[in-house]
């Protein structure tokens, strides 16, 4: 994956001058684990994604975590890498703002940036301080890892370059979603091509298996929208319907504490 250009955006890292480089020792893995990193670690060199690297300053470890869905996943622990990077301030969109803003709308379309942050390269000098050890040797990221300090921030900075001239228009970005506002039916081919030209000038790929186009309702960023705005989420209401009622002797009370109203 070719990824997007340096001359739109690369991560740096800025590393405090006073930092001290932190080498992390190996961890013991069982067999399986260990497996599972080689593995993954193969996929990542096929793709590009991650490279050999040789005498790095800062080394991390590979953790195995479960996902949600009983699959395992491996992050890489740069605990001591992201204590020498300063915060980056560039502020994060408000969700309630984006969901708000998708009242009115006729037609809403959500794409799905294609493993975004591995579209952005990191900076040729500070790709080599990513570097993680293996069973089997040392590597680094060629492209911009999960958990770095300040992945997200330079991620935004990506997209909001990207949807400069349709953001607040037709356009709305939270990290890697992306949704298509269409206030007419009738304009939804000529959004979506205004959309789809952006993404080619920065080389932005998407994830088709996860575009939807032209639907009254869906869930960006967790709940649930529709040409009315905001609705109740459904699972929520379950929950409310199937509450008991308060005792004689409990009162209003008890449901106010449940509910969260004062």
């Amino acid at each position: 994956m070719p990824g997007i250009p340096r001359e739109v955006i690369e991560h740096r890292l800025k590393i405090s001058s006073d930092a001290k480089p932190v080498r992390q020792k190996p961890r013991r893995q069982s067999v399986e684990r260990q497996d599972f990193i080689r593995q993954e670690v193969r996929k990542l060199l096929d793709a590009g994604f991650i490279e050999e690297v040789h005498h790095p300053e800062w080394l991390a470890n590979p953790v195995v975590v479960p996902k949600a869905n009983g699959k395992l996943r491996m992050c890489i622990d740069y605990t001591s890498l992201n204590k020498a990077c300063p915060p980056d301030p560039y502020p994060l969109p408000r969700i309630d703002q984006i969901v708000d803003s998708t009242s009115g709308c006729e037609l809403l379309s959500f794409l799905d940036v294609y493993s975004g942050f591995h579209q952005i390269r990191m900076n040729e000098e500070d790709k080599r301080h990513t570097a993680f050890v293996t069973v089997d040797g040392l590597y680094c990221y060629v492209v911009m890892p999960y958990g770095l300090r300040n992945a997200l921030p330079t991620f935004l900075r990506g997209m909001n370059f990207t949807f400069r001239d349709l953001i607040r228009n037709i356009v709305e970005v939270y990290v890697d979603d992306i949704v298509v506002k269409t206030r007419e039916g009738s304009t939804l081919l000529e959004d979506l091509t205004l959309v789809f030209d952006e993404p080619r000038t920065t080389r932005t790929k998407l994830n088709p298996e996860k575009c939807v186009f032209g639907v009254s309702g869906g869930k960006p960023l967790g709940f649930p929208v529709s040409h009315r705005g905001i609705e109740a989420n459904p699972t929520k209401i379950v929950a409310i319907e199937a509450m008991r009622p308060p005792r004689p002797h409990q009162g209003p009370a008890k449901a106010h504490r449940v509910l969260g109203s004062p």
